[in-house]
């Protein structure tokens, strides 16, 4: 969904013609796959990090048009809300120092970001939903100015033949009905990129479902939507209530959505998943967009329109040659650029242990078990109880103590990740676990002490995160 497009009004026959040509192209990558025509490369890691733009009240700021004009950084795109932004990294190997290097380049894209705020008469912030938002902020006027949002909404809305209703029922309870799909805007993430050679690709996709549990536990940063305090992660059922539509007759309600935990495990390769995207849902937008061809224009905007928590897919090395990456979408943005790093090294380790038992052994978990898995972890966030790969039930944070910061080493280890950065970044992973103290829990433990005073609150957020000490270390004023 990163790309822009041309119209924003479509009539049945663009709809047609993009749906031949989506078929031609599912066709087209079915037969490199059959080819092995894809890159072989050590894997590779990558990020997205949405993030906020506020006033000196910490009200959402909308001028995303007027901060990116003067960042001016080929890193720095637009979000669906005039008061978000997306920052990104580049490619890096996924060996040697790789936190460090992650690190400072998001430090270093951060700070240039925090100072263009600045300028602007605002501020920069990274967390999950914006404590001081209301529902009146997500309105089309604070639409960014992008066809591909415009069409967007008029799609989804299309699809749905009624307004996005909202119901959350966490600590406390959300109800509401809102007009346009700004309500994604809300969610704010940081999405880890994985590019894996094609011989494991499903694997490590099967691998990332069986992590987001532990992910989404670890990274929580989103309890408090219009006031009220939800899930440890409310970005979860918020995402998928606020562009809630379903595949081919099953509308909004139906049993293929396009926001979800997806509806099962790649069981021999990862074009199924591509493969489903073609067979259950419909197009959201027929842009005209050339003739078919292996760069999948179609293919990859299809794709962009059907927001998977692990989604596949296709890039292309600086030859030219494709490939293949896994987006993990769990973890909230922020508390830190530290945080969200020692977050990502922790992702990647756990999943290439998990990547590595499962081509030795096979999936020892159903796909049922990891959904529900996940839904519990987003939900009790450290305090949740599921049951993992030996069929029996643990609690998160006595899961994380006992095993899967363990299986995180082994990872990073296997994929010659330093022993610095190892040490370093899981050690700030074991901390935030051994004190309960992720994003989510410094929010609530700061509304205890100061009731309905979110305000305060993301002051003092910012200021925190400005410190850059990981979110383990915060304490509350």
């Amino acid at each position: 969904m990163g790309q822009e497009i041309s119209a924003s009004h479509y009539d049945l026959g663009d709809f047609d013609r993009f749906h031949r040509k989506l078929t031609q192209e599912t066709l087209l990558l079915s037969k490199l796959f059959d080819r092995q025509a894809f890159s072989t490369r050590h894997p590779v890691a990558g990020f997205e990090i949405e993030a906020w733009l506020v006033d000196d009240n910490m009200a959402p700021a909308p001028i995303n048009d007027r901060f990116l004009s003067g960042l001016n950084d080929p890193l720095a795109c637009e979000e669906l809300a005039k008061f978000n932004i997306e920052l990104n990294s580049v490619p890096t190997p996924l060996a040697g120092n790789l936190g460090s290097r992650l690190a400072e380049q998001l430090q270093t894209t951060w700070n240039k970001a925090r100072r263009q705020a600045e300028s602007c008469n605002a501020h920069i912030i990274m967390i999950g939903t914006l404590p001081t938002l209301k529902q009146a902020d997500l309105n089309l006027g604070n639409m960014s100015d992008l066809n591909r949002y415009r069409a967007l909404n008029e799609q989804i809305l299309h699809s749905r033949g009624k307004p996005i209703h909202l119901d959350i029922t966490g600590i406390e309870h959300l109800k509401t009905d809102h007009y346009d799909v700004m309500l994604e805007s809300a969610t704010t993430s940081f999405q880890i990129h994985t590019q894996v050679p094609l011989t494991i690709a499903h694997h490590f996709y099967n691998a990332s479902i069986i992590a987001s549990a532990p992910m989404v536990a670890l990274c929580g940063n989103a309890p408090y939507l219009f006031g009220k305090n939800l899930w440890h992660e409310s970005r979860i059922p918020l995402f998928e209530q606020a562009i809630e539509t379903g595949g081919y007759a099953g509308a909004a309600q139906g049993p293929v959505k396009r926001v979800s935990f997806g509806t099962g495990y790649a069981r021999k390769t990862i074009l199924e998943c591509f493969q489903e995207n073609l067979d259950h849902f419909p197009i959201l937008l027929p842009e005209d967009l050339g003739p078919v061809s292996e760069i999948f224009e179609h293919l990859k905007l299809h794709n962009g329109t059907i927001w998977r928590w692990n989604r596949p897919l296709i890039g292309f090395d600086d030859d030219g040659t494709p490939h293949i990456r896994i987006e993990h979408r769990t973890p909230a943005a922020g508390p830190t650029v530290i945080d969200a790093i020692a977050n990502a090294l922790f992702f990647y380790g756990l999943t290439k242990n998990l990547c590595d038992e499962i081509i030795d052994k096979g999936i020892s978990v159903p796909f049922s078990q990891a959904k529900d898995n996940f839904y519990q972890a987003a939900r009790y966030g450290l305090e949740s109880p599921i049951v993992w790969l030996d069929g029996t039930k643990h609690r998160m944070q006595s899961l994380f103590i006992a095993e899967l910061v363990a299986r995180a080493v082994i990872g990073l280890k296997s994929l010659g990740i330093s022993r610095c950065d190892i040490e370093d970044f899981l050690g700030i992973v074991q901390h935030r676990i051994a004190t309960k103290q992720t994003g989510s829990q410094w929010q609530r433990d700061f509304m205890t002490s100061n009731p309905d005073d979110f305000t305060a609150m993301t002051r003092q957020y910012l200021d925190n995160q400005n410190r850059d000490k990981p979110v383990s270390e915060w304490l509350i004023m």
